[in-house]
């Protein structure tokens, strides 16, 4: 059992301060709608939703990137946006909250990948996704790469975020971990269906159930099936770890060594669980950056997902939020 001090959590984030995390991957606005429901439309039996307030936050990879700047560590974001209206609101956020554009590239044949939800009385009433899901032409592709490997030197870690929109393409997956691995650098992996096994020798794999089931043409329901596949995929991927997200049943860890761990959910209460992906892996990453073991990470990106699955919307996790979920226990 890990058993995390009030001084070995201090500590790790107190490091974090002193580290910068590229974040690679699709990013996208996330567009809200509130309101409120009274009555159903005399058109169609659907809600009438009347509107009360709009925000819109920076969504899918620029999340994860949120969640790397709120634990106080230095998020480097690269994705790509397209040359409208979107992609310079995209810019405008990214410029208010202090995050460098450096990395964003801008591909004129896509739109900048838009979702919009609707929330009335705290529930989700319908998601509206505004995307390109083709592949970026090979000139995005080297953009991307080349300011990687500028600024390779100056990072501690990469964190690949795949939402298959198209970005996180097959050649640069092999590239950028090639990067990494030559320069020694943590690089953690969250990724999606369409190129789940093109991501061999990486430092952590983090599928959930679901893209695992998906992706071994199994179902997960027992132990046993967990064990099977976790070491199923640290073998076919030549990973030094897997983390295994199970939604309400936590997660499991499987490591180079043989050693295979199991966590319970931290989450007291789930509202939503938007985002709580993205918060996982970038706590996971940020923590191993600054010195905590796999396991050490994985139990802290455990409370932080269980954190944000309490609240409405994509918030990124506080490390004041952390440290006192975690001491409570």
């Amino acid at each position: 059992m890990i058993v995390l001090t009030e001084q070995r959590i201090d500590g790790l984030l107190s490091s974090v301060r002193s580290k910068t995390i590229a974040v690679v991957g699709d990013v996208m606005i996330d567009h809200y709608i509130w309101g409120s429901v009274h009555r159903v439309s005399p058109e169609a039996p659907v809600p009438v939703v009347e509107v009360e307030s709009e925000s819109s936050r920076l969504g899918g990879a620029a999340n994860v990137a949120n969640n790397i700047a709120a634990l106080g560590a230095k998020a480097f974001l690269v994705g790509v946006v397209g040359d409208d209206r979107s992609g310079e609101e995209f810019r405008a956020i990214l410029e208010r909250q202090g995050t460098s554009s450096e990395g964003i590239v801008t591909d004129p044949s896509r739109p900048t990948t838009v979702k919009t939800r609707v929330i009335a009385h705290h529930q989700h009433v319908v998601r509206i996704d505004s995307e390109e899901k083709k592949d970026i032409p090979a000139d995005v592709q080297e953009r991307i790469y080349a300011v990687l490997e500028q600024r390779i030197a100056s990072l501690d870690a990469i964190i690949i975020e795949d939402y298959n929109k198209g970005v996180v393409v097959r050649s640069l997956i092999r590239r950028i971990i090639d990067l990494a691995n030559r320069n020694g650098k943590i690089v953690t992996i969250d990724p999606k269906f369409h190129n789940f096994f093109e991501y061999t020798d990486v430092t952590v794999f983090k599928p959930n159930k679901k893209e695992t089931e998906e992706a071994l043409g199994t179902k997960i329901r027992t132990d046993e099936d967990v064990i099977a596949a976790g070491t199923a995929l640290l073998e076919r991927l030549h990973a030094q770890n897997i983390l295994l997200t199970r939604s309400e049943k936590g997660m499991s860890l499987f490591e180079r060594n043989g050693t295979i761990t199991h966590i319970p959910t931290k989450a007291r209460k789930v509202a939503d669980v938007s985002g709580a992906g993205d918060t996982v892996i970038a706590t996971l990453t940020a923590m191993m950056a600054s010195g905590a073991s796999f396991t050490e990470a994985s139990v802290l990106a455990n409370y932080a997902g269980g954190i944000v699955c309490g609240e409405v919307g994509i918030i990124p996790i506080e490390p004041s939020a952390l440290r006192a979920a975690v001491l409570e226990h």
